[in-house]
């Protein structure tokens, strides 16, 4: 598909919600702003791309998606530097993950150009909505799912592609406590716990609010075959720093590839930490915490970018880790990604994407 010359028809808002926008109560996902763009896909191609004042959809009581849980979506961020310039983080990073979840899901690739470019618009004629202070930023959503109605266990052959906004500040508010889950399974070698699936959430859901019922933020989920390895946490990328080495997860089919896991392993890396990616045996943070080598513990996702981790509570025994003041890496690594984005400090693998 050519889209050197397509036009991205553009529909702008007659009731913008900007100024209601309060950003001192701000709720993670709560709030959405103005505009979203909205691609078809059919008859075998994606079709014209749209920027629509943000509203509900239309949609088919048969829809694919409903039924056979052809859908998935991306989270990605903008944010204001201090000269008011708006900038995306790794977006091209999205954008190969999201057409690396449709192949294993059956569904079609977007072409690169059609993605960046439609994004670039949308925040652009957005950027009012992209909050100018530290801590803060636009949450980027992009969605795609089977739009087909149909009640054939078969891949859709109609999609739609939605990209919409909300801003964003701190997603935890606290260092976060965790239990190790030893009974539920978020994904299994084979399966598509890799892609960015929505079902990955959905089944995600129950053992969640079960921790959250015994006073747990979220879960370390362990490995479905003999739930004696650690594979993330909760909804993020988990790493630990175990006597000076950082240490995290190695990428599996059930361990989603996650950009802000990336951006922390290749900082590391720069700064000439040992680093190593493997399979982390539970026993084995349970041994380290035991000998006092347990130095930090968070998580890493684009919601939260670093989250802390408290502690960590295996049957029944709690593990508690050191005060986040005392936590050198981790706090480095969360400064340094803020000023990367919000151009306070060089970019030197270019992460960084000016929205013009």
């Amino acid at each position: 598909m050519q889209t050197e010359s397509m036009p991205i028809h553009t529909t702008v808002t007659t009731a913008s919600q900007l100024a209601d926008l309060d950003l001192d109560n701000l709720q993670f996902g709560k709030v959405f702003a103005d505009h979203m763009l909205v691609i078809d896909y059919k008859n075998g191609a994606w079709q014209e791309p749209h920027i629509l004042p943000y509203g509900p959809i239309e949609m088919s009581p048969a829809m694919a998606a409903i039924h056979y849980g052809q859908a998935l979506f991306e989270g990605m961020k903008a944010y204001k530097t201090q000269e008011g310039e708006v900038v995306l983080f790794r977006p091209q990073d999205n954008w190969a993950r999201l057409n690396k979840s449709a192949v294993r899901l059956c569904m079609p690739e977007i072409p690169e150009e059609l993605f960046m470019e439609g994004l670039k618009k949308l925040i652009a004629l957005d950027a009012d909505w992209v909050p100018q202070r530290p801590g803060y930023s636009l949450y980027i959503r992009p969605v795609m799912f089977g739009s087909e109605g149909l009640l054939g266990v078969r891949p859709a052959t109609e999609y739609k592609f939605i990209v919409f906004c909300s801003p964003a500040s701190s997603y935890y508010a606290e260092p976060v406590r965790v239990k190790i889950e030893e009974q539920y399974t978020r994904a299994v070698e084979g399966g598509f716990g890799f892609a960015k699936a929505a079902g990955n959430y959905g089944g995600s859901l129950l053992p969640a609010q079960q921790a959250h019922a015994e006073g747990y933020h979220q879960i370390i989920w362990t490995d479905g075959r003999e739930h004696n390895y650690v594979e993330e946490s909760g909804t993020m990328n988990v790493m630990f720093v175990i006597d000076g080495t950082l240490v995290t997860p190695a990428l599996s089919t059930s361990i989603l590839a996650g950009i802000t896991r990336d951006s922390v392993l290749q900082l590391a890396r720069d700064w000439g930490m040992p680093v190593e990616e493997r399979r982390i045996k539970v026993q084995e943070i349970v041994d380290a915490y035991q000998a006092g080598k347990l130095q930090d513990a968070f998580g890493t996702g684009t919601a939260a970018t670093i989250a802390h981790i408290k502690s960590i509570t295996f049957r029944g025994e709690e593990m508690m880790l050191p005060p986040v003041a005392e936590r050198t890496f981790s706090n480095k690594i969360s400064a340094e990604l803020d000023n990367i984005r919000y151009g306070l400090a060089p970019d030197p693998h270019g992460w960084v994407v000016p929205v013009k």
